[in-house]
């Protein structure tokens, strides 16, 4: 039978590139995300070039919705064999000192609490199918902080934290735990969410450097993960472009 993979955060960016990618790879895939419009032009995409998949609408702060996708999960045409927890993000730039509270209070019901509300929910799908992978997709910025990222790195930080747990709460069971940590990546819309719809802040993040990352680059590491032997479990991914060497350093073109 097929096997299924579920991407969260799977209406642009990182997410929409791995559904694709593992649409490619021979999945069935079950594209979540709030946006159903852009989840059924997805859907179309996938299925134009011969792959298979599956809108379902998501919403990762809330219990109901995602209840919602487990129970979509448990009428796929195939065992849930992957999860790809990509839903995420970040807002604002402000030192702790100033921050605003509904910002970091976002960031965390998304990115971690988010992680682990679907986490919870697919788990036994996972388990049942006999050789399940969750797949983490989480940030540089859970290994550095920064100023003014006190609230994403906060929130990264502990993704990381669920990720290493889980692995050491699931030895011994047939789900492996994968955290993958991309550093600068150029999505369409990371920035404006961050940056409040402002594009020349967004686009200023990535002045003068040739290439940063894409999102088909961070879908390209999450494909060679999940598709390694069972056995093998790839911990932690970091991946960043050349021309950052560090958090902190990043060549720029003058």
């Amino acid at each position: 039978m097929t096997s299924v993979a579920i991407v969260t955060g799977a209406s642009s960016g990182i997410g929409a590139a791995t559904a694709r990618r593992l649409a490619a790879e021979g999945f069935h895939v079950l594209a979540a995300a709030r946006r159903t419009d852009r989840l059924a032009a997805l859907v179309a995409e996938i299925e134009a070039a011969g792959g298979a998949a599956t809108a379902v609408a998501c919403d990762v702060t809330s219990d109901e919705s995602v209840a919602g996708l487990a129970a979509a999960a448990d009428a796929a045409p195939g065992p849930v064999t992957l999860l790809v927890n990509n839903a995420g993000g970040a807002r604002g730039l402000d030192p702790v000192e100033t921050a605003d509270v509904g910002d970091w209070q976002w960031m965390y019901d998304v990115n971690v609490l988010g992680t682990l509300r679907v986490t919870k929910a697919l788990l036994p799908a996972l388990e049942r199918s006999g050789a399940g992978t969750v797949v983490i997709v989480s940030s540089t910025a859970g290994h550095v902080v920064y100023e003014g990222g006190g609230g994403y790195t906060a929130a990264k930080h502990a993704q990381t934290a669920i990720a290493g747990t889980l692995r050491l709460e699931l030895c011994g069971r047939p789900v492996r735990v994968i955290e993958i940590d991309p550093g600068m990546v150029k999505t369409e819309e990371f920035g404006l969410v961050r940056f409040g719809g402002d594009a020349d802040r967004a686009e200023a993040v990535y002045a003068g450097v040739a290439e940063p990352l894409v999102a088909d680059d961070v879908a390209d590491c999450v494909a060679w993960c999940a598709t390694r032997p069972h056995h093998v479990n790839i911990d932690q991914l970091v991946v960043r472009p050349l021309a950052q060497a560090a958090q902190h350093k990043v060549h720029r073109t003058s």
